[in-house]
């Protein structure tokens, strides 16, 4: 058992041009994370970093040191979220262009393209979102450049690679012209790679890998965050149904618990399904979740309350589980995520549970690679 836990990392901790434009001067992840406020009794906001502070991703020691927790983690490596729009255009660019050009820190990575629209959120029905930034495939020429860049980093000798080939994330597989991918493949092979290893991301529990790898993918995993509230929901019976809004109502007029917020401890078992032990699927596993950071209570449609280490140590046991009778090279899990502190999504200290998360990851991995 050689698991590879990687771990999904978000560069914006640092001022950008656009983010003071569209936010106000000196906006960073940070800005929402320290003025979120609890939503209900024993809903744990805000939630305070405390070993790393609120850092600045600009600085090298600060990204030295999420080296050193990871490893002590357990994590393989990072998957840097990349953004490029179409046309050349990149944003929150400069922290993953450090790491490769200064050759530091030495941990292995791969890049996952966050190949979406960024939005204005006003998490009101009524009220249309504005468009910031507009997710474009213009394409051959925008495709060649893109793969360029790429290429750099798929040449780096800490690039995390699957059987020789470059592993690549995609966010939403479905938007990807199907020439973009089949052009990435013929431009690797001729750079001297053996292919490229391409996963998807997905949210349907229905969708399946033969339909990914007809659409250019080699692996998929499956995002069930919001699946767990939605899907289980949905296929209750209508008197069942009836019976669950009642309670939410309740908990929202009672409680003011809002009604997608979900208890940890009661769904993790969930989160782990049979398909994760296919060859191909890529189970995914997430320590906590809390969007309202950056929604709110309108659009706070998820929260995972008493989302503790000792549940996440077990949700990771399952999918260990999962993965332990492949072939090494597929013993693979998507960590979401290292620091998605606007989504209430991280493993680093915080001050209520230390290193829980960190202790937590690390002590399941262990008790199964020792079997």
């Amino acid at each position: 058992m050689n698991p590879k836990i990687l771990a999904l990392y978000l560069p914006q901790f640092y001022p950008t041009i656009e983010n003071d434009e569209w936010w106000g001067k000196g906006f960073t992840e940070w800005t929402n994370v320290a003025s979120a406020k609890p939503l209900f009794k024993g809903h744990y906001q805000p939630k305070v970093p405390s070993e790393l502070g609120f850092y600045d991703l600009r600085l090298s020691e600060v990204r030295e040191k999420q080296v050193e927790l990871a490893k002590e983690a357990g994590v393989t490596a990072f998957l840097y979220w990349h953004y490029w729009f179409g046309n050349g255009k990149r944003l929150l660019s400069d922290v993953f262009q450090e790491v490769l050009d200064s050759g530091h820190p030495d941990f292995p990575f791969a890049l996952a393209w966050a190949n979406h629209s960024w939005y204005a959120k006003t998490w009101d029905k009524s009220s249309p979102d504005k468009l910031l930034m507009k997710q474009e495939y213009p394409g051959e020429e925008d495709a060649r450049m893109h793969f360029e860049f790429l290429l750099k980093a798929f040449r780096d000798h800490r690039y995390y690679k699957v059987d020789g080939k470059p592993f690549l994330f995609i966010f939403r597989p479905d938007e990807v012209p199907v020439d973009y991918l089949k052009n990435f493949r013929c431009w690797a092979k001729e750079a001297g790679f053996q292919d490229l290893y391409i996963v998807a991301n997905v949210w349907s529990e229905s969708a399946t890998l033969d339909q990914y790898r007809k659409k250019g993918y080699d692996a998929i995993t499956v995002n069930r965050i919001l699946n767990v509230l939605y899907d289980e929901y949905n296929q209750m019976p209508f008197i069942k149904q009836c019976l669950i809004r009642l309670g939410r109502l309740w908990n929202q007029k009672f409680r003011g618990i809002p009604k997608g917020a979900l208890d940890y401890r009661k769904k993790y078992k969930k989160f782990i399904l049979p398909k994760d032990k296919e060859i191909g699927v890529i189970p995914e596993i997430f320590p906590n979740w809390d969007h309202s950071p950056r929604s709110g209570k309108t659009g706070a449609s998820t929260i995972y309350y008493n989302s503790e280490p000792e549940f996440f140590y077990k949700h990771v046991k399952e999918a260990l589980d999962a993965i332990k009778d492949k072939p090494e090279s597929d013993q693979m899990l998507i960590l979401k995520s290292w620091n998605e502190w606007g989504e209430g999504n991280y493993m680093e200290p915080d001050l209520r549970y230390g290193r829980g998360y960190i202790k937590a990851l690390r002590k399941a991995i262990d008790e199964y690679s020792n079997q």
